[in-house]
């Protein structure tokens, strides 16, 4: 794969198309794949928590989920092809799933949209792309118990919905445990969006990056520090890269 560094981070430079077909081609050839996003919140907060950029680091696969990123990158001389959302990601291999009879595990959000999103998938997919489904909200001391149900699942994919860094600490923790699961991904506040309970950006939002803003006004009380500060911080360590040429 061609991988390029950005501010220290690795990411993979591939297309939606090529990542489909390297997350297949390891599903086929039965090889787990520990995949990763990255955006501007993630590259900030990747500089202070060492044990996040550890889990991030050493993924197999790491796309890049973040139109900022994807500017930067082309403002410091290493471009990046397209943005991979980790949604739209999701949504593919579900419908990859659905065609190549590939069995999925879901864990995250809540009982009522993990359930939600389901049914979703089981009336739109068939049921045997089902391999089980667990809620979100479990303590650290249930951790190996889960990750050993999801092993026994029969899953050839996982896909965690749980804020970061726990998804990503969780997923990095327990890859060996779910070493036959061929694609451990995590995505976010996916579930919520396939549930219905949270509304994704216009279109035209998502591909002149304002994505975040509109989750933003959305979710202003809970999403101001992230965004409008986080936001800031990835500029400023974007332009002080930049000085160093």
């Amino acid at each position: 794969m061609n991988r390029i560094e950005f501010l220290g981070i690795p990411i993979d430079n591939l297309t939606m198309a090529e990542t489909l077909t390297t997350i297949s081609g390891a599903i086929e050839q039965k090889r787990q794949l520990h995949h990763v996003v990255v955006n501007a919140g993630k590259v900030v907060a990747m500089q202070k928590d060492e044990q996040l950029k550890e889990s991030v680091v050493n993924s197999n696969l790491i796309n890049v989920d973040g139109q900022a990123v994807v500017w930067a990158s082309r403002f410091l001389g290493t471009p990046l092809k397209e943005r991979v959302a980790g949604i739209d990601l999701m949504e593919n291999l579900v419908m990859l799933s659905g065609r190549k009879g590939y069995k999925i595990f879901f864990l995250g959000a809540t009982e009522k949209i993990v359930k939600s999103v389901v049914n979703k998938y089981t009336k739109e997919h068939g049921e045997e792309i089902i391999a089980g489904y667990r809620n979100g909200y479990f303590k650290n001391s249930e951790e190996q118990q889960i990750a050993e149900q999801i092993s026994k699942s029969g899953a050839q994919l996982l896909f965690v919905a749980i804020s970061s860094p726990k998804k990503e600490k969780f997923l990095y923790q327990y890859r060996e445990k779910l070493a036959n699961v061929n694609l451990i991904m995590g995505v976010g506040g996916s579930f919520d969006v396939v549930a219905g309970k949270m509304k994704r950006a216009p279109l035209w939002m998502q591909k002149v990056g304002l994505e975040w803003f509109y989750r933003f006004v959305q979710e202003p009380k809970r999403m101001w520090k992230r965004y409008l500060v986080g936001n800031t911080k990835f500029i400023l360590l974007v332009l002080k890269d930049r000085i160093k040429f």
